[in-house]
């Protein structure tokens, strides 16, 4: 209603042309805060990275979308009190995952209100922001800016 009444008098005062670009500017102003505005992590979330996951799909600065339809290599998480390991693990035929001695170490960091995984090795350290995550999804997005989305693996049998 308050906001009927304030066009009513503002087209009567100022013009129903200017009314018009104030509300262009003021959508395009509420669309810029909501894009830059992005889902805050919780602490408490940071317990579903544990496990394994596979990448579904990835995302490319260009727009572009990778699908992964088979994937032989997983990734499984293990984070206690934010700092913990990744491992690459490769599922076989009969549900069980072959499992290398090699992984990177990890920690959770905040970093301007984003969610980071930062990993460390003999060779690198990089980082990768947490976009989303819950029981079953995972969104991470790379120094590259690309964001590979993950699901919890099904496991495979042939039995």
């Amino acid at each position: 209603m308050f906001l009927i009444f304030r066009y009513f008098i503002l087209s009567k005062f100022v013009g129903t042309k200017k009314i018009k670009g104030m509300k262009q500017c003021i959508l395009l102003l509420l669309a810029v805060i909501i894009v830059s505005c992005g889902k805050t992590i919780a602490d408490k979330d940071i317990v579903h990275l544990n496990g394994y996951w596979e990448i579904e799909t990835a995302l490319m600065p260009d727009g572009t979308e990778k699908e992964y339809k088979v994937n032989p290599i997983i990734d499984y998480f293990e984070v206690k009190d934010n700092k913990g390991i990744r491992k690459k693990v490769m599922p076989q035929f009969d549900g069980t995952y072959r499992v290398n001695d090699t992984s990177e170490d990890i920690t959770i960091i905040k970093e301007d209100d984003k969610t980071y995984i930062s990993y460390t090795t003999d060779f690198s350290e990089w980082k990768e922001q947490i976009l989303d995550i819950d029981e079953e999804h995972l969104v991470l997005k790379n120094e590259q800016n690309i964001e590979y989305h993950y699901k919890k693996p099904e496991p495979f049998s042939i039995k």
